[in-house]
């Protein structure tokens, strides 16, 4: 009678369903932590578990916390004038890890869960400029629009991260999106 590896199988199944993890990658993370690491492994499932259970929405901005309010958020040396609107948490992670910018930040998340009254209630809080950094496409030319018509009598300033060709791809390889708005959005050299 063959005994069956459903532990390891259950193991591998939880792996695969994680973004960019497929079938043989889950099989060889699966294999590496049972056989090679199992302390490594139960560190893993314990920073999980703290995770899940220490970390939630900042009630102002949306982004990770630990708290009611996140570190950004409740940081007083940030320039409180620059709201910076992402697609996601992850996104404010991005822009942090690198030090690319010094105010604050909104997350979207979903236009059928936006919260224009809270929105406008950071925005009112003396924010003057609104920098809309999401990925470029037409739905999100459509969010922009919709966004900057609900707070259109805010008085903020609605600027949005440049776009065009990425540096060391050519021309070939560009979407029409990006070519034309790198056209459109051409410096003075």
């Amino acid at each position: 009678m063959k005994r069956s590896l459903d532990k390891f199988n259950r193991l591998v199944d939880a792996l695969q369903s994680l973004p960019t993890i497929g079938q043989k990658s889950a099989t060889r993370l699966a294999y590496h932590m049972v056989m090679h690491d199992s302390f490594g492994a139960l560190k893993l499932a314990h920073a999980i578990e703290s995770a899940i259970s220490g970390l939630r929405k900042c009630r102002s901005c949306g982004g990770l916390s630990e708290d009611e309010l996140c570190p950004i958020c409740s940081d007083e040396h940030r320039n409180h004038e620059l709201l910076c609107i992402v697609e996601n948490a992850k996104d404010i992670l991005t822009f942090e890890e690198n030090g690319l910018f010094e105010g604050r930040y909104f997350v979207l998340d979903s236009l059928d869960e936006l919260d224009v009254s809270h929105l406008r209630d950071v925005v009112n809080s003396g924010i003057k400029e609104v920098i809309f950094a999401l990925t470029p496409s037409i739905a999100n030319q459509g969010v922009i629009l919709y966004i900057e018509d609900k707070l259109a009598d805010c008085n903020v300033r609605f600027t949005r991260i440049a776009q065009g060709v990425p540096t060391g791809v050519s021309l070939e390889n560009v979407d029409i999106l990006s070519l034309t708005r790198a056209l459109e959005d051409r410096v003075s050299i």
